[in-house]
């Protein structure tokens, strides 16, 4: 077990909380502040703990100059202080004489936030690829570090694994809830227990699928990653999505788990993704489709495994939910969900995107703020930014 934030006498400490504000923006005005929102608990409990709080976060890439005007945190700081209602101090470097003397003088329940920590990308890729010195540099400033941004915990960046290899360390509110809704649930689910995987390729997939085809109940495949298995069955897919390097790992997954991997019966095919969709049989499918959601008596199949389940985990959406003519085998799992008695745990990335789009985020127990993050946990992965928190 990893310590928490709540194993630490903060009072009067200068506390590091690493935070994942990587938010949309368009023209310097953040678009949606689900990240920023989620992270709240965290500093406010430090807040009301006595601490000096130090946020860091990146935004953004940073690989030329010009990326620093769009990816400033300036924004990220205004949206705190409201929603913190307190004034949260932006300091607009990431090191020097500036940020050391703004730290020195902070008083108990001070926050300030310190400028994108991928400007120190534009120098040799400092924070990204975990430079030593500035690692023991953002250390410095600190007598805590907690890790509240699960969606960078896949990566060993020195503003997680750097900082937290030289002072005492622990994991928020954020991150706590985001392992035991992936991790734990996983390692001992209430069953059914059944996993919906959608999105484009079998490939991105090949370790979740291994990892979790044991585990399972069932797995519900749609997306365009249905394709590639249904094309190893030998089914005319059309234009379809192929990835033509995974038909034999889709044989051997078939062959092994014929009652577990559950496909797609029809579909609504249309002969670009601009299209409106045609319901179709497998049978039916022509050359020249392209198969863009799970069809009806899909839906019916998948909705039933759905309801009965006890333990729900979805990464991939069923179809192009972008466009409103192939959003309804989405949109119909989104449903289905409410009927569940148990947990529903969404992964990040283009499922939590969808599931917010078409209004449906309130169904869930568990929307994750990190998809690459959430899919290496389906992979039965090790994350760098948590295996460096210190243990009780």
């Amino acid at each position: 077990m990893k310590k928490t934030i709540r194993d630490y006498d903060l009072n009067g400490k200068r506390v590091l909380i690493r935070c994942d504000f990587n938010v949309p923006m368009k023209d310097g005005v953040i678009t949606d502040d689900y990240r920023i929102v989620s992270s709240l608990k965290t500093i406010q409990y430090a807040i009301d703990h006595h601490a000096k709080v130090i946020l860091l976060s990146h935004l953004g890439r940073i690989k030329e100059e010009s990326d620093k005007v769009k990816n400033d945190l300036e924004p990220v700081a205004l949206r705190l202080s409201e929603l913190l209602k307190k004034n949260v101090l932006f300091v607009k470097e990431t090191r020097g004489e500036i940020l050391n003397t703004v730290v020195s003088k902070m008083k108990n329940e001070d926050v300030i936030l310190i400028q994108n920590t991928r400007y120190e990308d534009l120098d040799g890729k400092k924070e990204s690829k975990n430079d030593p010195s500035l690692g023991a540099y953002w250390a410095s400033l600190g007598d805590i570090y907690i890790n509240d941004a699960f969606g960078t915990s896949h990566r060993e960046h020195a503003s997680n694994v750097g900082i937290a290899s030289h002072i005492p360390s622990g994991i928020g509110f954020l991150v706590e809830k985001e392992l035991e809704n992936i991790e734990q649930v996983i390692a001992n689910p209430e069953r059914p227990f059944t996993v919906i995987l959608g999105g484009a390729k079998v490939s991105d997939k090949i370790k979740v699928i291994e990892n979790l085809v044991t585990k399972a109940d069932y797995i519900l495949i749609g997306g365009g990653m249905a394709y590639t298995f249904l094309k190893s069955k030998n089914y005319e897919i059309g234009k379809s999505l192929l990835d033509e390097e995974s038909i034999e790992f889709c044989k051997k997954m078939l062959s092994q788990y014929p009652d577990k991997l559950i496909l797609p019966v029809d579909h609504y095919v249309s002969d670009s993704i601009e299209g409106t969709g045609t319901l179709k049989s497998l049978e039916e499918t022509s050359n020249n489709d392209m198969g863009l959601d799970i069809g009806d008596k899909t839906i019916h199949l998948f909705t039933d495994l759905i309801e009965k389940s006890h333990t729900v985990i979805w990464n991939g959406p069923v179809g192009l939910f972008e466009n409103p003519s192939f959003q309804k085998g989405t949109k119909a799992l989104c449903k289905a969900m409410k009927k569940v008695d148990g947990k529903t745990v969404v992964g990040g990335g283009d499922t939590a995107s969808a599931v917010k789009k078409l209004g449906y985020q309130e169904v869930f127990t568990h929307i994750s703020t990190g998809g690459g993050a959430s899919l290496e946990l389906l992979e039965g992965k090790q994350l760098p930014g948590i295996n460096c928190i210190s243990d009780k």
